[in-house]
């Protein structure tokens, strides 16, 4: 794959990747290109998949009173995946939109559209990403294999959802979520109700800072006909943003009822403290949003790595109790 463009470094670094990223200054010339196909030089997207799986993970602990080293595993082999699963996922989206992506100002110089990668390459390495993905879900049961197997449906039709809805932001919540019901299957053996309840909290959230995100492309999304929530709420954004942060709050309660109901009563309302935090800083990231505020708008979408992680460390304290 040594046949991608070898331009100066920092030619062709991409409009919204975190400065200074370790792609940018420390990866070989050579790789870099593939490396911002996979977005490891955006590390958010990441988190927003992985964190889904480790919310799941928690919550079968609690459901089923049982930890073992596999679940170990689990939380790494979800890290290890989210991270090639987001990468295959956004080669895939490269693929599919470079075209429009030559033509908008934020996306111009990823790999394919300033010509660093061609499509061959890409669907090469795409292939790559997905083939140890593969070999990492092989080691959960067979009902976690068949989930895992299912997820490339919504992957697969995530990149043509802007073309013809106003809410793709709702067919990347499906693929980006995904992973609560593969985490929990892998746990338990079998897909149960709390995991549904918690795929549609992710749902909902994933609509929440998705909308924030996509205020950035408006103007050129407009030009080109991309259809976004971001373009149907226009000023309504706002008011949008506080019905689906109410929604994941809402459903992250339910889920956590339904899974930690058996638990002590401090267990329980330790585990409730989550989507009270996760909720408190949905609500800092509406009060600060301004659509007029480019680098407010990314910056608001990155937190959303901390919002996630605070359930994280309140479900990890009731597993104690």
């Amino acid at each position: 794959m040594q046949g991608a463009s070898q331009e100066p470094e920092g030619s062709f670094t991409i409009a919204d990747a975190v400065t200074g990223n370790w792609v940018d200054t420390a990866a070989p010339n050579w790789m870099k290109p593939y490396l911002r196909l996979s977005r490891l030089d955006r590390p958010i997207g990441t988190w927003l998949l992985l964190l889904p799986c480790w919310w799941a993970l928690a919550l079968a602990m609690l459901w089923s009173g049982e930890a073992s080293w596999f679940d170990a595993w689990i939380f790494a082999g979800c890290a290890i995946g989210a991270t090639l699963m987001r990468g295959a996922g956004c080669t895939w989206n490269d693929i599919t939109d470079r075209d429009f992506d030559g033509a908008v100002e934020r996306t111009r110089n990823r790999p394919i559209p300033s010509g660093q990668v061609s499509v061959k390459q890409a669907v090469i390495w795409m292939v790559i990403q997905t083939g140890v993905s593969l070999g990492i879900l092989l080691t959960f049961n067979w009902a976690a294999i068949a989930l895992g197997v299912l997820s490339l449906l919504p992957v697969v039709i995530y990149p043509f959802a802007k073309r013809f809805t106003w809410w793709p932001q709702v067919f990347l919540g499906l693929a980006f979520n995904w992973g609560a019901l593969l985490a929990w299957t892998a746990h338990s053996g079998s897909l149960g109700w709390p995991a549904v309840t918690l795929y549609a909290t992710g749902i909902a959230w994933t609509l929440f800072y998705d909308t924030i995100y996509a205020h950035q492309d408006t103007e050129d999304d407009a030009l080109i006909g991309i259809k976004s929530t971001a373009r149907l709420f226009g000023d309504s954004t706002p008011r949008w943003l506080l019905y689906f942060l109410v929604a994941s709050v809402t459903l992250f309660c339910f889920a956590i009822v339904q899974s930690a109901s058996g638990r002590s009563v401090w267990s329980l309302i330790v585990a409730l403290g989550a989507p009270w935090a996760f909720g408190w800083h949905l609500n800092w990231q509406l009060r600060k949003y301004n659509p007029e505020d480019q680098s407010g708008l990314i910056t608001l979408f990155r937190s959303n790595r901390d919002a996630g992680l605070l359930p994280v460390l309140f479900f990890a304290i009731a597993l104690l109790l």
